[in-house]
């Protein structure tokens, strides 16, 4: 196949670019490579994709989605049969700060996105949500047909938006769309706005860690590898455009899916982890929740597993390890 991937620089888009690659497709990867972090990691993973196995077969274009003009402009000459759109403005406390960056990004790119499958009749886009809709829902496991009308942040009132806009565009135009609300993932390559990089970074120089709420948080994490898995399965299957009704009032074709570990994390357990592949103790400053996060998720992921069979299949007792082991390398940081 022939695939778009924007957000192609971060990080589960540049995961998702590799495995694409190694699988014999052919990307074009796109991404404004802004500044919300170091340039130099999006830069390193485009370098990583394109050593992967099959990386002659990618080829990135930097360029602004929520720009439609340069979008238009940019992908005149390319052809491509599917999108998979993971470029976003992402983090829940930046979009305290700076809200204007998240509809720009999340809601009119969404929207240039959404009308270039139109336009190109795309065989099936599937586009990134968050766990972040479920806002503080008492009910858990999240599962898909809850209802999300109570966002705590503008970052998930943004994909939540996404979601409804590609709801109309697949009841007007037909074209096949799968939404995924990804839970708290992390691993090798990851951001260094998330928690495990701010937590490793700080045990290993011997920085207080910010610990909110006093420890009692819940998180339902993620591996990369199982968020790419997911959602390359549901590249391959496209809903079925039959004009009927599904489970929570999503009319086809447009599916939504979480995809998480299915099995939240105390995050004191998460820091012992953590502890223990960095070979140091972290020192906690225990702080009241931060406005705009939640005290727990936990993804209900029977409707994936349903429908494509997929499961997760890595615990943070062997993720996180393996993040610390990639953070060390990265930034050679030794044992000692």
């Amino acid at each position: 196949m022939k695939i778009l991937v924007t957000g192609a620089a971060g990080f589960i888009g540049s995961a998702v670019a590799a495995r694409l690659v190694e699988a014999g497709n052919e990307v074009l990867g796109i991404d404004n490579l802004n500044a919300y972090y170091p340039v130099e990691l999006k830069r390193d993973r485009l370098r990583w994709v394109e050593n992967t196995d099959g990386g002659s077969q990618f080829r990135f274009q930097e360029l602004d989605f929520a720009r439609n003009d340069l979008l238009v402009e940019g992908l005149r000459s390319k052809d491509f049969d599917r999108i998979v759109h993971l470029g976003a403005q992402p983090g829940v406390r930046y979009s305290l700060e700076n809200p204007h960056a998240y509809i720009e990004s999340n809601i009119l790119g969404h929207l240039n996105i959404l009308e270039l499958a139109r336009e190109r009749q795309i065989d099936h886009l599937v586009y990134a949500s968050s766990s972040s809709v479920y806002g503080g829902n008492a009910k858990i496991p999240f599962a898909v047909d809850d209802r999300v009308d109570h966002p705590y942040s503008l970052y998930a009132a943004t994909k939540k938006s996404d979601e409804l806009m590609s709801e109309t565009y697949a009841h007007l135009y037909r074209i096949p769309q799968t939404g995924l609300r990804f839970f708290t993932v992390y691993g090798p390559w990851g951001r260094p706005d998330m928690m495990p990089w701010i937590f490793t970074s700080k045990i290993l120089n011997g920085e207080q860690i910010p610990v909110f709420n006093h420890g009692r948080m819940q998180r339902d994490f993620t591996y990369i590898d199982d968020i790419v898995s997911g959602i390359l399965a549901c590249l391959d299957s496209p809903p079925e455009d039959d004009g009927s009704t599904k489970p929570g009032g999503s009319v086809a074709p447009h599916s939504i899916y979480n995809i998480g570990n299915n099995r939240p994390e105390e995050l004191l357990k998460v820091i012992e982890i953590i502890e223990e592949a960095c070979g140091r103790k972290a020192r906690l400053e225990l702080l009241p929740m931060q406005q705009g996060d939640v005290p727990r998720t936990f993804a209900d992921i029977d409707a994936i597993f349903r429908d494509l069979g997929y499961a997760p299949s890595t615990p943070v007792e062997q993720g996180l390890p393996r993040f610390v082991e990639w953070f060390r390398r990265y930034h050679r940081v030794s044992d000692a």
